[in-house]
């Protein structure tokens, strides 16, 4: 879930002008949205193509991105760095 999340929140990030995108910001956003997500740990090559596989499932990328925008808005509304 860890290497979905680094792919799409980047992307997410891009249509936001008006946030701090620091590198604090940025993994609290991450650590936020990864916490909401149910883990999906795999071990062999085919438990990865599985997991590429569910990732093209409409609602499982629904729940991805839905997720990473709340840790955006959490994350903005109150960061933690000075």
């Amino acid at each position: 879930m860890e290497d979905i999340v680094d792919l799409r929140l980047p992307d997410i990030l891009g249509k936001y002008t008006d946030i701090c995108k620091c590198e604090k910001c940025v993994e609290d956003m991450k650590a936020i949205a990864l916490n909401k997500l149910p883990p999906h740990y795999v071990v062999t090559s085919q438990g990865l193509l599985y997991t590429k596989t569910n990732e093209l499932v409409n609602q499982f990328d629904t729940d991805v991105i839905t997720e990473i925008v709340i840790a955006i808005e959490v994350v903005s509304s109150n960061p933690r760095h000075e």
